[in-house]
């Protein structure tokens, strides 16, 4: 009988300290919340925002050969050059796998000015540009633009294109 009696508590124990452990591992799973998964976007900034992690891991590579890493609370924005990324985040355990791509997006923007018939030109997309610059049909010279750069040329057409170097 008093075998019995042990056993007994020695199962409601366990149990209560099986139960506990799923609770305390279920609560320590990383929770996230963006970016969905396979995003695709234009937007060179990207914001992060997930719950119990304490470190993000960001690669190019689906194995994470080479990853960023960045410790952070939450709600974290990272600005990306155009391509896709692998990223996960981390804190007791690790969240599953999740990807997402940004797009080049190519995009000129002109201001003429008046006092010396010229053109400001703004590289306003999220990529490296070379501009080429032509008067009628014939091209008389290149540029290169960083995102946000601006540049003041004399000029009658303009064509942008992706700068890979």
């Amino acid at each position: 009988m008093k075998i019995n009696k042990i056993l007994r508590t020695d199962l409601i124990v366990i149990g209560i300290t099986l139960v506990s452990l799923l609770f305390l591992i279920g609560y320590a799973q990383p929770l996230i919340i963006s970016p969905n998964n396979e995003l695709i976007s234009s937007n060179n900034s990207v914001l992060f925002s997930f719950d119990k992690a304490s470190y993000l891991l960001i690669d190019e590579n689906p194995e994470f050969t080479s990853p960023e890493k960045i410790y952070v609370e939450n709600n974290l924005a990272v600005n990306l050059k155009p391509g896709t990324y692998y990223w996960k985040i981390g804190g007791v355990l690790q969240s599953e796998v999740r990807k997402f791509t940004i797009e080049s997006r190519i995009e000129l923007k002109f201001k003429e000015n008046l006092e010396n018939n010229s053109y400001d030109v703004v590289n306003a997309g999220n990529t490296r540009l070379l501009v080429n610059v032509l008067n009628n049909t014939s091209i008389i010279s290149h540029v290169v633009l960083d995102v946000d750069e601006s540049t003041n040329i004399s000029a009658t057409k303009f064509l942008g294109m992706e700068n890979e170097e």
